[in-house]
């Protein structure tokens, strides 16, 4: 964040003395998003990954929380939606660090299917300022009797990976849930993030559900990402999707990496794929398993290993393919692309 803008107006001077505790600036699209959310305006933010999106899509949220007392707050204040429930569980772990290191009296919990029921019930007694969710989750809260009181005070929605939802029989879900929190909640405002717009006018559309008018807010351009195909030396089988045959290729590109994700497209392949690099695994180096099928405990400490970067690689399924920030993942590799 250190090639942004500088000191500015629109942030509080607790912000503003956080990112100069980081060595940060606050980039220019996130003052950006922070004035579209205080002139009550849509916007759709288009920004590179590691290009701190997510911080600007709840940067105004945490400057309007900020000033406004625990009295004066009721229920939700901003609903975050995820296509994913890892991305919400690690959005929520990392909008932690900012609210724990500021000390900003605000709430964010995250609430997906692998959320017990115990805090379910909590959160429908006692919501967080910032909930973060699902399309099926907020389309069961939708049919709930309570939903009325519950998002009378909403103000904002952040829809993240928006590319991902918009043209889905999950987005056709959201738009549903998108409508009944606005007759709800008449001044909610919506945030649409992603890193991947072919056209950001249909976009667009489909957020203000054709008469709202939506602001297009562009990050600067990211890196250009290296692709390159691996030949394997094996001989390759006429058929299967496998790719046993090219597995200590693959090892060994893991071991030369510093983090690498390895994707595949169904859980029997990330079984297989995960058992036959153990057996390559002579250096013991620290590979894990994602799908799924798996536990939500074991999935949880995958990612928390993940995030703490204890791994040297992970095996998954699309589990892990939207919007994880894992700053130290410098190689993807794609099984039977």
């Amino acid at each position: 964040m250190a090639d942004a803008a500088s000191d500015s107006p629109l942030l509080p001077s607790r912000f503003a003395d956080w990112f100069a505790a980081q060595g940060w600036s606050p980039r220019a699209h996130q003052l950006e998003m922070v004035a579209r959310a205080q002139a009550g305006r849509d916007a759709l933010l288009i920004a590179p990954t590691g290009g701190g999106k997510t911080l600007a899509g709840f940067l105004p949220t945490l400057v309007e929380l900020e000033a406004r007392p625990r009295s004066e707050r009721r229920g939700v204040h901003t609903l975050y939606i995820s296509p994913l429930k890892a991305l919400a569980v690690d959005v929520e772990r990392n909008l932690a660090r900012p609210i724990r290191e500021m000390g900003l009296d605000i709430t964010a919990e995250s609430r997906t299917g692998d959320t017990g029921v115990a805090r379910r019930q909590r959160q429908k007694v006692l919501p967080p300022d910032i909930l973060l969710t699902t399309p099926e989750q907020l389309a069961l809260f939708c049919a709930w009797e309570g939903s009325r009181l519950y998002f009378e005070d909403l103000a904002c929605v952040v829809i993240d990976e928006i590319h991902a939802l918009h043209a889905s029989k999950r987005g056709d879900l959201l738009a549903l849930g998108l409508a009944r929190l606005s007759a709800l909640a008449p001044g909610m405002r919506r945030i649409g993030l992603s890193a991947t717009v072919d056209d950001p006018d249909v976009i667009r559309r489909w957020m203000g559900c054709g008469d709202r008018p939506v602001d297009l807010v562009r990050g600067p351009p990211g890196a250009p990402p290296e692709v390159d195909l691996l030949l394997s030396n094996g001989r390759t089988p006429w058929a299967g999707h496998t790719a046993q045959h090219a597995m200590a290729e693959v090892y060994d590109a893991i071991r030369k990496a510093r983090t690498a994700l390895v994707f595949v497209n169904t859980r029997f392949q990330a079984e297989f794929a995960f058992q036959e690099l153990w057996k390559l695994n002579e250096e013991n180096l620290p590979i894990a398993l994602h799908h799924g099928s798996l536990a939500p405990e074991q999935r949880r400490k995958v990612e928390a290993a993940m995030a703490r970067g204890e791994l040297k690689a992970v095996v998954c399924t699309s589990t892990l393919d939207l919007g994880i920030d894992w700053g130290d993942v410098d190689l993807v590799i794609q099984l039977a692309s």
